[in-house]
């Protein structure tokens, strides 16, 4: 027997966008949000605890307790009906309820009775996910208890607000040098183990700072909010992208070779030339320079190929901005060219 749809928001794309801007979609492990789980589970006395995240057409658990699953069909998620509402949502027993007892959560494992999820609402009022907590049995959730569960979610939005400051850039919200190095690491394993290339882009915009002085920080700000739209419409499936300076971002581009990395970078250029802003009325065009490397077997760590992206970075900037330049050569022989 098919089970309801789920309600979609009516702010569902600025919903999106607000849960893309946190960061941390498909990162999970981090110990601050597990311990909240735990926390959740233990005080309420569930065997079930979640940080749900209702990402597209799925919910993705940025921290579990009590399952092993990573995600679920957004279909089938109690949180998306939960996020459809400001207010805690209980549900004393889903075979009861006709939105829940048909759906295979609640008929197969984990056999869901009772659910309680507090919605994680953004700064801008859009929620993302929920906390919330699951019992195998039907219970009774008393208005402390409603209570308690909407304490832990604000410190969960506080953990969520906290992480965002420090991993995702307050103006292009990609992220951050340090979380872009962080996020490419396990990426750098994987592309060893599966004999996969992979490319990093370094990005600059050339005369940044005469945008910034004759048109103004909201002119500037326009333009760095344009290009990460750029590198955002450039990304495939499992590349990264950061801005690891006031001007400057990157890319990392999965399973490509040289020739293919090149020609992407080229049209990330190209289509930087064609961004318009307040100051293309004077005539000014923003253009920026590239350095592209691919990852070496000296590669230690990202940092690595990111320092050679940015002396190829240097090369371009030096022989008149505007173009892409590449070293693929070990970073010490790199430095040498320079020189």
């Amino acid at each position: 027997m098919p089970y309801p749809d789920y309600p979609i928001p009516a702010d569902e794309s600025q919903r999106q966008r607000d849960l893309e801007r946190l960061g941390v979609l498909n990162h999970p492990g981090d110990e601050h949000f597990e311990r909240l789980v735990r926390l959740a589970s233990t005080v309420l006395e569930t065997p079930i605890a979640l940080i749900s995240l209702v990402d597209g057409d799925r919910q993705w658990f940025l921290a579990h307790h009590g399952i092993d699953s990573t995600e679920t069909p957004r279909k089938m998620a109690f949180c998306a009906h939960a996020i459809a509402g400001d207010e805690t949502l209980v549900v004393p027993d889903a075979r009861q309820d006709p939105r829940f007892c048909t759906n295979p959560l609640v008929i197969q494992d984990p056999k869901v009775r009772f659910y309680a999820g507090t919605p994680l609402q953004s700064r801008d009022g859009h929620n993302l996910g929920t906390l919330c907590v699951i019992d195998r049995q039907p219970r009774h959730f008393s208005s402390s208890q409603v209570r308690l569960l909407e304490d832990l979610a604000q410190l969960v939005l506080r953990e969520l607000e906290l992480r965002r400051l420090t991993t995702v850039h307050p103006v292009s919200a990609l992220a951050t040098r340090e979380s872009f190095l962080e996020q490419a690491e396990p990426e750098l394993l994987r592309a060893r183990q599966a004999g996969e290339n992979l490319a990093v882009l370094a990005l600059e915009l050339d005369h940044f700072d005469q945008i910034k002085n004759r048109w103004g920080l909201q002119a500037s700000d326009r333009a760095v909010v344009d290009v990460a739209g750029l590198l955002r419409s450039q990304q495939c499936d499992q590349d990264l992208v950061g801005q690891i300076g006031d001007q400057e971002f990157a890319l990392l581009m999965v399973n490509v070779d040289l020739a293919t990395a090149m020609e992407r970078a080229d049209a990330i250029r190209a289509g930087i030339s064609e961004l318009r802003g307040v100051f293309s009325a004077s005539g000014h065009q923003l253009t920026a320079s590239g350095g592209l490397t691919l990852l070496a077997p000296a590669d230690r760590q990202p940092l690595d190929a990111l320092h050679r992206a940015e002396r190829a970075l240097f090369l371009a900037q030096g022989n008149g901005q505007n173009q892409i330049a590449e070293i693929l050569a070990d970073p010490l022989e790199a430095q040498s060219a320079l020189e």
